[in-house]
């Protein structure tokens, strides 16, 4: 899924090829997500990757490569848990295996949710394409399948992309308003289990509004 105009490179890369690169994407997210594109150079992701200038452009030619390379890493990621929403399963342990990812990938990789969160803000320079075409397709499939469980009664009668969206905002938080929560709850975030407790109640929230009325 190229991004942003990058070049893709068919040929192979050697298992160390391969190693530089994924350590330069790790730098550059770290990067990117502090100081946004505009306010991110080569020169600090390639300090930041422990490697000189001129071996980073051998692996990406320009600073907007990596940056689409990067988004793209986020995105596959992303959308992964969301493709696997089964229709044929059982509607709520569906949902609550896609929240609970949501936020285990926010809690692991909260630069890459801050990351996106910018590039939204700044109206997608990079994205734009992929969000009206493979993520619009994408969530339209997917909000077919809960009007389906809906249809079923299944499911309460939500709006099935409200429901995705509410899903992406609440997760997202956590990693997006890290700041916020952390002066609202103090110590608490920091403490063992909070994780936990954390996606037991957005679980708890979410799933109940979703639980077919009897």
């Amino acid at each position: 899924m190229p991004l942003g105009g990058a070049e893709s490179d068919e040929r192979q890369p050697t298992r160390i090829q391969a190693i530089n690169r994924g350590v330069i994407l790790d730098a550059a997210l770290d990067v990117f997500s502090v100081h946004g594109f505009k306010g991110s150079t080569v020169d600090q992701i390639a300090e930041r990757a422990g490697m000189s200038k001129p071996n980073l452009l051998y692996y990406f030619r320009r600073k907007r490569d990596i940056y689409a390379a990067v988004l793209e890493l986020t995105l596959d990621a992303w959308l992964e848990p969301l493709e696997m929403l089964d229709p044929r399963g059982e509607p709520i342990e569906e949902l609550r295996r896609y929240i609970s990812k949501k936020l285990e990938l926010s809690a692991l990789r909260p630069e890459a949710s801050r990351l996106f969160a910018n590039e939204i803000l700044a109206g997608a320079p990079a994205i734009g394409g992929f969000l009206s075409t493979r993520l619009k397709g994408l969530v339209n499939e997917k909000a077919g399948v809960i009007r389906q469980w809906v249809g079923e009664g299944r499911l309460a009668p939500v709006d099935p992309h409200h429901l995705i969206f509410m899903i992406w905002a609440t997760t997202q938080h956590y990693a997006d308003f890290d700041i916020q929560v952390r002066a609202i709850l103090g110590e608490q975030v920091g403490k063992p289990g909070f994780r936990e407790q954390t996606a037991q109640a957005v679980l708890s929230i979410i799933l109940n509004g979703a639980r077919p009325r009897v």
